[in-house]
């Protein structure tokens, strides 16, 4: 009986880092740019504005199922603009630009 409990101890567990998982990894970021660093196995992402690099690079190994090399973080910083002749911002968020290690991609 005891190792049934242990194998359900470790499943709650890695679905308890699947679903922290999720609230760091946003969405991710596909723009023409980050499109064509698809080939240099570099993938961008809208990242929790909290979460640190060692956070991201564990978020995207347990969903994708990959080794990360390195992980870059950016502040986006919001832009005015003009909305139907109103002055407005647009949202700031923190973006991951995360490198793979060879022989590793993701299908986004």
């Amino acid at each position: 009986m005891p190792k049934n409990k242990e194998v359900q101890n470790e499943s709650i567990q890695e679905l308890r880092h699947n679903t922290e998982s999720y609230q760091i990894l946003i969405r991710p970021v596909i723009t023409e740019k980050s499109y064509s660093l698809f080939q240099n196995r570099k993938y961008s992402f809208e990242v929790s504005k909290d979460s640190n690099k060692q956070e991201i690079a564990k978020a995207v190994e347990l969903l994708y199922n990959v080794k990360v090399s390195q992980v870059r973080v950016i502040n986006i910083k919001p832009r005015n603009v003009f909305i139907r002749g109103k002055k407005g911002k647009t949202n700031s968020y923190k973006k991951a630009i995360v490198s793979l290690q060879e022989g590793y991609s993701i299908t986004i």
